[in-house]
């Protein structure tokens, strides 16, 4: 089990992460999302002791600077290319392997899991980005960790890679072991998170299970469909609903359970026509609890012609 308590790290004197605490579960995969610029790789550095903050964080109550052969407790990716580009990629992993006192073995396993033992023996300077994301999959797991720290490990991936580490990280929690991951690819967090801590300018936001964060958006809402769409609407606003209609005849219930609109519309003798309820998406419900935490906005212009 993973325990953040009250990490904070200064910046020219901006907090970058401020007073940050939340726990990672073991047999679960948590999701660390944030806006850009929201600390979180500066938190995973904090965690692991690579920059001097606030706070402390322990690994089944250890901190990882304390951990005896750190690479067999916790498996890291904090950046792109993380190897020698003239080492190649078997002596890479084997290097680490004998610095660490993993057995040489281990490192042809992991070259097989990861899908890189047909160029184990290329340098990685030759390798694509998605390729190099898998050599640093490869160190990370080398010393068959209980713990997985990953920043944007699906960067540089194809569709079939992101799939295929989605499987990857899902199964290493299904044994009980515990990952941290961050990614803006928020529609493959959906699919592989069951926790999630999102963070905005350093500071916690949320932390729980996907489904309790989603729960919290606005944009789940009931649709429903009646030719009587005006006078349901005004009866659903009375009862205190907000009531958008999107469509003639269609409107988007906030704030009220399908049963209870069912059962309004027909106490008031009102037709329903459909009446289904519309989850909102993780993005959905990550944009809009991190609207006001973002650290840079983009402007949206529009270009004029000038017709005179």
């Amino acid at each position: 089990m993973i325990q953040a308590r009250g990490l904070g790290k200064v910046y020219a004197g901006k907090p970058a992460v401020d007073d940050l605490s939340f726990d990672v579960q073991p047999g679960s995969v948590t999701g660390f999302l944030g806006p850009n610029g929201a600390g979180k790789s500066t938190t995973m550095r904090l965690m692991l002791g690579l920059d001097r903050g606030a706070g402390s964080t322990t690994f089944d109550g250890v901190p990882f600077t304390s951990l005896h052969r750190p690479m067999n407790r916790v498996g890291t990716l904090l950046e792109a290319n993380p190897f020698h580009p003239t080492r190649t990629a078997r002596n890479h992993l084997l290097m680490l392997a004998l610095a660490n006192g993993v057995p040489a073995s281990r490192v042809d396993e992991v070259l097989e899991q990861l899908g890189l033992a047909t160029v184990a023996r290329k340098k990685p300077r030759t390798f694509s980005m998605g390729m190099g994301q898998r050599l640093g999959l490869a160190a990370a797991l080398l010393g068959d960790p209980d713990t997985l720290i990953l920043d944007e490990p699906a960067n540089g991936l194809d569709p079939q890679g992101v799939h295929w580490i989605r499987d990857l990280l899902k199964g290493f929690a299904a044994t009980g072991r515990s990952v941290f991951v961050s990614s803006h690819l928020l529609s493959e967090m959906a699919l592989m998170a069951d926790e999630l801590v999102v963070i905005g300018r350093g500071r916690l936001i949320a932390s729980g299970p996907v489904g309790d964060f989603v729960k919290t958006s606005t944009r789940n809402a009931v649709v429903v469909r009646s030719p009587q769409a005006d006078e349901l609407a005004d009866l659903l606003r009375r009862e205190g609903a907000t009531v958008e209609r999107i469509e003639p005849g269609a409107l988007s219930v906030v704030g009220m359970e399908p049963s209870r609109v069912g059962d309004l519309a027909f106490e008031a003798s009102i037709r329903v026509h459909e009446l289904a309820h519309r989850a909102a998406t993780l993005e959905e419900a990550f944009l809009e609890a991190t609207q006001d935490a973002e650290e840079y906005h983009a402007e949206v212009s529009r270009a004029v012609e000038d017709t005179s």
